[in-house]
């Protein structure tokens, strides 16, 4: 069983990596591997809702990270989405990293059990908790719970070890993904393995 944990910062190694690690380190603690990727520096093109990947399986851009990124999907179990909070919403870069990624390689997701947690020096990390936890609504996922919303305070990765909450409620994450993974895993082979899958049903508002 592995985890792919998603760090959405332009900083390597700031709050939203010292976040990840200590997820990374409770999930090893209970027998559940895990690899952290940084979605790095480099520009990422948006989605521009041309439908190339609904028969490539693949987004037509393949100069960035999204189709490698998509890759790792496949062979993952679990996922952590991590964001710093930039004006009360997550990183711009992740948000087009997971626009497309949950477009083109949203079959590689379905059904697996994902977590979303944000960063933050004061303010913001609610209202960016809840953007991401949208993609992991609309795509049948299974959201992991904790013990409060996926937050940690600090302005620097120092800052967030010291937040003794928001240190728990990382763990309490890393604690309930892996107890998921671990029933998932015992259900494989048989009925339960994956829900009665149901049709979608697509309309818009005038007719």
């Amino acid at each position: 069983m592995k985890v792919l944990l998603i760090n959405g910062s332009q900083r390597e190694h700031g709050c939203t990596d010292a976040a990840l690690n200590i997820i990374a380190a409770e999930l090893k603690a209970q027998g559940v591997d895990s690899q952290i990727y940084w979605i790095g520096r480099g520009a990422v093109h948006s989605c521009m809702g041309c439908g190339y990947c609904r028969n490539a399986g693949k987004c037509v851009y393949n100069d960035d990270i999204v189709n490698q990124l998509g890759e790792l999907c496949r062979e993952a179990d679990g996922f952590v989405f991590g964001s710093p909070v930039h004006y009360a919403s997550p990183a711009g870069a992740l948000i087009a990293v997971l626009d497309r990624l949950f477009y083109s390689h949203g079959r590689y997701l379905k059904y697996k059990p994902a977590a979303s947690i944000v960063s933050a020096r004061r303010a913001g990390t609610t209202a960016s908790y809840d953007v991401l936890n949208k993609y992991i609504g609309i795509s049948s996922m299974l959201q992991v719970p904790s013990t409060y919303w996926n937050g940690v305070h600090g302005s620097s990765a120092e800052d967030v070890l010291k937040d003794e909450e928001g240190v728990t409620v990382m763990r309490a994450v890393a604690s309930n993904m892996a107890w998921l993974l671990k029933l998932l895993d015992s259900a494989k082979g048989t009925e339960l393995e994956k829900p009665v899958a149901i049709k979608k049903a697509m309309t818009n508002f005038i007719r």
